[in-house]
């Protein structure tokens, strides 16, 4: 999962970035609304977590204008705006979940792994493909029963394509789900994760489309 961040409070999102970085999750820290909006072009994303109070613009007006240009990305606001209002003008701004702060890192998680869920249209965490069952959440996949043990970009390249079965992902799409915007990545670095999570799961479970990029291999395949 790659999130952007958007979070002007130093100590606050260091804590998020660590924190959800040691889960496995790629997060891209800014602290405006303008370098939010720059990044979303230069990049693809999961979910926003959003601060409402940015030194720029209000967090509010950046996320109305964002659903008004027609942009579906999932939202959770992050915010000390505690009242009823609030969380209703947040709602209804086009937030996708709202959580108060202070908040418990667990819950942050739970809250964004929920949001992915709902968008890819699971009423559960656990994501099954053929043989190959992975529950994002717990960070734990299973071959025909069997726990298989994958690295931390392995898991962030499976959920990518399981999250988008039936699309071609170049690339580009795929690197962003495995690496933070000014991460260094080596030229044959997506290679090398295709080729071990082939090894783990079967030669099939990643399709390359040739000139296009890469899918979800068919169910039956991953064995």
């Amino acid at each position: 999962m790659h999130i952007l961040l958007c979070e002007d409070d130093d100590l606050i999102a260091s804590g998020i970035v660590a924190g959800l970085g040691a889960q496995g999750l790629v997060v891209d820290r800014v602290a405006t609304a303008a370098a939010a909006q720059a990044l979303l072009l230069a990049a693809d994303f999961d979910v926003i977590i959003l601060d409402l109070g940015l030194p720029d613009e209000d967090g509010l007006t950046w996320l109305e204008r964002m659903r008004r240009q027609g942009s579906t990305l999932p939202v959770l606001v992050l915010t000390a705006r505690d009242t009823v209002s609030d969380r209703v003008a947040g709602l209804q701004a086009g937030a996708d979940d709202y959580l108060l702060k202070p908040f418990d890192l667990r819950e942050l998680s739970a809250r964004l792994h929920t949001l992915m869920r709902r968008a890819a249209g699971r009423a559960v965490n656990l994501i099954e493909h053929g043989p190959l069952s992975y529950d994002p959440s717990r960070r734990e996949a299973w071959l025909g029963g069997q726990a298989v043990e994958l690295s931390r970009r392995e898991q962030a390249l499976l959920q990518a394509l399981l999250h988008n079965r039936g699309r071609v992902l170049s690339s580009e799409q795929l690197k962003d789900s495995l690496y933070g915007f000014g991460d260094e990545v080596e030229s044959n670095a997506l290679n090398v994760h295709i080729h071990h999570l082939r090894r783990k799961l079967g030669t099939q479970i990643v399709e390359t489309v040739r000139g296009l990029g890469y899918r979800l291999g068919p169910a039956g395949a991953a064995t």
